[in-house]
């Protein structure tokens, strides 16, 4: 398989966790974190209001989760995919881990942190080269969050 359609998988996978936390009142975020042999060690969803915690969102609760199975928080040679770009909190956790490879769905204009409104991978406070990918199931992911937040309005 090509990479485009390896990372139209493990997105798929993604968005179906973000679905089912969205349906828990939760803004719907899902997140796969996969290792270097092609293997998904852990999962991810935006768990702000279930646990109680500004810090669980679904990138944090995947690393962790990731962290816990490998037995060691240097995440070499993983691939995270989540739903929505990553905020400062999240892309500081994921350059922290060593995560090689983000792959991501939606731009996210009020506080993406690795293209749209700021670029930390990049930036002089990086010590950590991440490639990132952007848009792989964007329409898909935009749309989840943009249904879920205007059924929150109604």
């Amino acid at each position: 398989m090509k990479n485009l359609e390896v990372h139209q998988i493990w997105m798929d996978q993604a968005i179906t966790l973000a679905k089912e936390v969205g349906a828990l009142g939760e803004i719907p975020v899902g997140a796969v974190i996969v290792n270097s042999m092609g293997e998904a060690i852990a999962t991810g969803v935006n768990r702000k209001e279930r646990d109680q915690d500004p810090t669980a969102h679904a990138e944090i609760v995947a690393i962790r989760e990731a962290a816990r199975v490998l037995q060691d928080w240097h995440l070499n040679g993983c691939t995270l995919y989540v739903t929505l770009e990553p905020c400062p909190m999240c892309a500081g956790a994921i350059l922290q881990a060593r995560i090689n490879t983000l792959v991501y769905g939606a731009d996210d204009p009020k506080a993406g942190a690795i293209r749209t409104v700021a670029n930390l991978p990049d930036s002089p406070v990086s010590f950590h080269k991440l490639e990132a990918i952007a848009g792989i199931r964007e329409r898909e992911c935009q749309e989840l969050l943009q249904v879920w937040f205007q059924n929150l309005r109604k």
